[in-house]
């Protein structure tokens, strides 16, 4: 199966203008071949809003409008669509990420963990547990941006069966390590394909780093974005492959399993509650 990474740049507050090049991105991405896109984080709404009540007027329901358009472009191609966008539920403002197919939503995810930047700033922190999603015969997880920096996001992923992990992204200045070695490590580690999609641009004095990447299950590099342009990066993914956690090196001699040598008896800390301040929180 071929996956498509869109790295684009996206105007902020320019709604209906963000998902129109969305919808025709995905096309062009369909008309190669690709059977899931996947586009940045907040692409539909933009990210560096300056106070919650200014997000919120971009903030729409899931579903709603936004996955409504996307949905139908879905089923037009018969694809699927990884994309970002501000959910509203009740009083509160999410940073989400939406899987839809040809039949609507498939699922979607709430950013569970929030930097102090742009939106984050104002949102409310992801409510639901990470879970996992069927696109066609592929299963996928879905995060976002700086849930990367926290490995217990995929290794839950991973543990639930994901192939591969979709992360909607918005990388500032100072994620470079992130883009050049975390994203393989996290596929590495999980023996799933990852597919950590940037946005390119200057959006309120925030200029965005590009370096979208594509890596497989052995953290191998399939597809690496530019720093700055717009482009389409592409990949092949073999679910199969996600799905043997056993690697045998040398037949007898040498094999690994980084989900069955785990030992979460000794992990315990890794779930106690925390006290440290949060910044600007």
């Amino acid at each position: 199966m071929k996956i498509a990474g869109v790295q684009m740049d996206v105007t902020i507050g320019r709604v209906a203008a963000n998902v129109e090049k969305m919808i025709s991105l995905l096309r062009k991405t369909a008309s190669e071949g690709a059977a899931i896109t996947i586009f940045p984080e907040c692409s539909a709404s933009g990210y560096c809003f300056d106070d919650l009540a200014e997000a919120r007027e971009f903030a729409e329901p899931i579903p709603g409008p936004i996955t409504e358009r996307l949905a139908a472009a879905c089923e037009e191609t018969g694809t699927f669509a990884v994309f970002g966008m501000l959910e509203s539920a009740g009083d509160a403002v999410y940073n989400a990420a939406v899987l839809t197919g040809p039949r609507g939503v498939v699922g979607s995810y709430r950013k569970i963990h929030l930097p102090f930047l742009g939106a984050d700033v104002f949102t409310t922190y992801g409510d639901r547990p990470f879970a996992v999603h069927a696109a066609g015969d592929v299963r996928v997880g879905l995060n976002i941006c700086y849930d990367s920096a926290f490995p217990e996001s995929s290794r839950i992923l991973a543990l639930a069966g994901a192939d591969l992990i979709a992360l909607p992204t918005n990388w500032p200045p100072g994620a470079e390590c992130v883009a050049e070695n975390a994203i393989n490590t996290r596929a590495m580690e999980n023996a799933v394909y990852y597919a950590a999609v940037n946005r390119v641009g200057t959006e309120r004095g925030i200029t965005f780093i590009g370096k979208s990447r594509l890596c497989g299950p052995a953290g191998e590099t399939l597809a690496v974005g530019s720093e700055a342009d717009e482009q389409i990066l592409y990949a092949e993914i073999d679910p199969a492959r996600a799905r043997n956690k056993r690697v045998v090196r040398i037949p007898g001699k040498h094999a690994i399993d980084r989900l069955a040598d785990r030992r979460p008896e000794m992990y315990g800390p890794l779930v106690e509650p925390h006290s440290l301040p949060r910044p600007g929180r």
